[in-house]
C-alpha cells in the first residue's frame, strides 16, 4: 500500500519560514519524480514545485521561485519543501505527490498523493 505522509505545516507570520517533509512508502520511489501542489480555499489545486528522480531537474511555480526550495533524500524516500519569506497568499493545504511512471513528471503523469498539511500565513 502506497503512503505519502506530509508533516511540517503550521501557522507562521508573514516573512517567516516552514519546512515541509513528505515520507513515502509502499513502493520504489527512486526513479520517480516527486513534488508539491497546494490548494487554497475556493481555488483549484495548483503546482508548486517538482524534483525529478535524480534531482537534476527542478522546477517551481513562478509565484514561489526564489522563496521555496525543493530537495529529496532518495535513500529515505523523502521529499522536502523549504519555504522562506512566506506570504499570506501562500496559505493553503500543501499536498505531496509522487509520479507513478518512472522518469516522468508529477504534472503530466498519474500521481500518488498524501493527505495534505495545512500552511497558514498571517499578515
Amino acid at each position: 500500500q502506497v503512503q505519502l505522509v506530509e508533516s511540517g505545516g503550521g501557522l507562521v507570520q508573514a516573512g517567516g519560514s516552514l519546512r515541509l517533509s513528505c515520507a513515502a512508502s509502499g513502493r520504489t520511489f527512486s526513479r520517480n519524480a516527486m513534488g508539491w501542489f497546494r490548494q487554497a480555499p475556493g481555488k483549484e489545486r495548483e503546482f508548486v514545485a517538482e524534483i525529478n528522480w535524480n534531482a537534476n531537474i527542478i522546477d517551481y511555480a513562478d509565484s514561489v521561485k526564489g522563496r521555496f526550495t525543493i530537495s529529496r533524500d532518495s535513500a529515505k524516500n523523502t521529499v522536502y519543501l523549504q519555504m522562506n519569506s512566506l506570504k499570506p497568499e501562500d496559505t493553503a493545504v500543501y499536498y505531496c505527490a509522487a509520479g507513478r511512471r518512472p522518469y516522468g513528471s508529477i504534472r503530466y503523469d498519474d500521481d500518488d498523493w498524501g493527505q495534505g498539511t495545512q500552511v497558514t500565513v498571517s499578515s
